[in-house]
């Protein structure tokens, strides 16, 4: 398939959670770590801003959750009362996609609709568009329209997020997407080997718990089924017993297991 390089990049905890508590967004809890961990200043290596660097992605990814507490319930929206066929088909203003200081997307997963107040999130050069699926509710999806915030419509019961690399490949020359989505979304995309690269910046704390959000909360595997193989590129101890961990995928898949078994 032709699709943008898939890059991950996560903090966590030395168990792999990504949180403290389901309760909690996930864009809220990078300031709560540096706070346990008794830190006045910000580390002195940015691994976030590193990978901007060297990938320079022109999409941010991220699912609702990372914006929407578990069991938030959204504010209800004016119901639609037209005809809502054309609701279904892409929406890309062009004031949006040709503007002159577009640098890239932040793009999210929500084909619940959940999600309000998207351009807040947006830094400047960047704008919000939403990839949502064939039954998202239309109320939704008139309210993206009145707001002007662009959206792909990729699946049909979810967001197909193979369909949906590769929209954002034709449609808006994407060429690698970073992801920085909560464990589900991650653990979605790895399911599908759409996982191009994995960063892990690793807290020095353990969080425990059932239901806390973990590096990539996917489907178990099953009794044929096999661990996606990783090849180390680089490891680097940063300030205060953080570490920085950088795989790629190892596209073998346990070729040579899978021959055997």
């Amino acid at each position: 398939m032709d699709k943008p390089k898939v890059v991950v990049y996560q903090v966590a905890s030395v168990d792999g959670r990504l949180a403290f508590t389901p309760a909690v967004p996930m864009l809220f809890v990078l300031e709560k770590w540096q706070q346990i961990t008794g830190e006045d200043e910000p580390l002195s290596f940015d691994v976030a801003e590193w990978l901007k660097a060297t990938h320079e992605p022109q999409v941010w990814l991220e699912g609702s959750g990372s914006f929407v507490s578990r069991g938030q319930r959204a504010q209800p929206l004016p119901t639609f009362e037209g005809d809502a066929e054309r609701l279904y088909e892409d929406f890309l203003p062009d004031p949006v996609i040709d503007h002159p200081d577009l640098q890239g997307w932040g793009v999210v997963v929500d084909s619940r609709g959940r999600g309000r107040n998207w351009l807040k999130w947006v830094d400047e050069g960047w704008h919000i568009l939403i990839l949502v699926s064939e039954r998202t509710p239309a109320d939704y999806l008139a309210h993206l329209r009145r707001e002007e915030i662009p959206y792909l419509v990729v699946g049909e019961g979810r967001v197909d997020l193979r369909l949906a690399l590769e929209r954002l490949k034709s449609e808006l020359d994407v060429n690698c997407v970073l992801s920085t989505a909560g464990g589900k979304l991650n653990g979605a995309l790895l399911r599908d080997g759409l996982v191009d690269e994995i960063n892990v910046h690793v807290f020095p704390v353990v969080i425990g718990g059932t239901e806390t959000p973990a590096l990539f909360d996917s489907p178990d595997l099953g009794p044929e089924e096999w661990p996606t193989r990783l090849k180390l590129i680089s490891t680097q101890t940063l300030a205060e017993g953080h570490v920085w961990l950088r795989y790629e995928i190892d596209c073998s898949e346990f070729s040579s297991q899978e021959e055997n078994a």
